[in-house]
């Protein structure tokens, strides 16, 4: 199985749409009604087209998975919680399609974005996920991000994840959460 991870184009917007959204469906459908439930919309992707950096991984010509890539501080994120540095990068909204999972391929993206964080010279790539049983707070901590704190952000509970990079040094007192 080939896949090719590329940044994402205009075009894509309605299959990234439907993608997030089937994604959010099957979470729910396992899971139960959450933060995890809202459905996508194209206006919603070509926005974060114009904020972010998208990229998708292709199977074909089928997007099977994607990740967006921003130097901006998502909302949810509380920077206390994180080891301090010059220039993280933030991944988020990572979605890799329910008949595509447990195939490798978001450690494929996880790859692909520490690759594209080394190569925009940041230290450290930040994310947050659910700390909820629909959250992969377990598959980030498999492959290698290390957790730094949880928090609450308007009723979602959540877990903050980072990894250093281009040799940055990845320590955090904890005694500061």
């Amino acid at each position: 199985m080939e896949i090719r991870i590329q940044p994402g184009i205009t075009e894509d917007a309605a299959e990234l749409a439907a993608l997030h959204t089937a994604v959010a469906g099957h979470l729910t459908d396992l899971h139960g009604r959450g933060p995890w439930s809202a459905r996508t919309s194209i206006k919603g992707v070509l926005y974060a087209m114009r904020t972010s950096e998208v990229f998708v991984a292709r199977q074909q010509s089928e997007i099977v998975a994607t990740f967006r890539l921003t130097g901006k501080k998502p909302w949810a994120i509380d920077v206390q919680y994180f080891t301090p540095c010059p220039s993280p990068l933030y991944l988020i909204a990572m979605a890799v399609a329910p008949q595509w999972q447990g195939r490798g391929i978001g450690r494929r993206c996880l790859q692909e974005a520490d690759k594209l964080g080394a190569t925009r010279e940041a230290n450290a790539l930040r994310l947050d996920t659910y700390d909820a049983s629909a959250g992969a707070g377990g598959f980030y901590a498999s492959c290698g991000y290390r957790e730094v704190g949880r928090a609450t952000y308007r009723s979602a509970p959540l877990i903050y994840f980072e990894r250093a990079l281009n040799g940055a040094a990845s320590h955090h007192d904890d005694t500061q959460r």
